[in-house]
């Protein structure tokens, strides 16, 4: 999107070092309202989704698993006072790290049930209907994160650019079945249906199938 916006020639996507505070991204909230309504009206809208619990764990092996202050201090600390029987987790970044201190994925659950969770939720977990307005907003594409290489390109090609740019080699997705499988296994059958419910629109709207096996179904 950085690049496209820089304009022709188009640079390397893979060269770009800033990309989430790149002032480069403009948001639709700070157009004038009737700009905005054109932009909506003119321009092509697309979105790229995942599957609702593979989402979650990516989420939480990159925001708690692999230690990153900002999360743990702004949710992971209360994750363990409530859900992990300590009653002063680690503070500093020395403390963390030396002890091995994590919110476990079932800690993670728990947080996002509890009904006590501050709402809206984070953007990385929030519901992507939620998020991304499906039905409000008239998506041109939709594209999903396990087809990403050939989703991309059907874009390019829709957008008339497929042969002035092009998308960059996706990485290998590491958050497979046997993750899915093997996060989940802490999880109680009871809280994985309670968990369902709480995307279940995520997994309609977009097109992924009820993970019967894991919810004992």
């Amino acid at each position: 999107m950085i690049v496209l916006r820089q304009g022709e020639p188009f640079g390397d996507p893979t060269a770009l070092k800033l990309v989430h505070t790149n002032p480069m991204i403009k948001y639709l909230t700070g157009s004038p309202r009737e700009e905005l309504k054109a932009k909506l009206k003119h321009y092509t809208k697309f979105l790229f989704v995942r599957s609702p619990f593979i989402r979650l764990i990516s989420a939480y092996r990159d925001k708690f698993e692999h230690y990153k202050k900002a999360f743990y201090d702004g949710y992971g600390r209360r994750m363990l006072r409530l859900y992990g029987n300590q009653s002063n987790p680690p503070t500093t970044s020395e403390e963390v790290l030396s002890s091995g201190v994590r919110p476990s994925f079932n800690h993670f659950v728990q947080y996002l049930l509890d009904p006590r969770t501050p709402r809206p939720l984070n953007e990385h977990w929030k519901q992507m209907h939620r998020l991304c307005h499906p039905c409000l907003v008239e998506y041109d594409f939709i594209g999903h994160q396990e087809t990403l290489q050939d989703d991309a390109k059907h874009l390019l090609k829709i957008l008339k650019i497929d042969n002035k740019i092009e998308f960059p080699p996706a990485y290998k997705n590491v958050t497979t079945k046997d993750y899915l499988l093997n996060y989940f296994k802490s999880v109680s059958i009871e809280d994985r249906q309670k968990l369902y419910q709480m995307y279940e629109m995520d997994f309609k709207l977009f097109g992924y199938p009820k993970p019967d096996g894991l919810l004992g179904s």
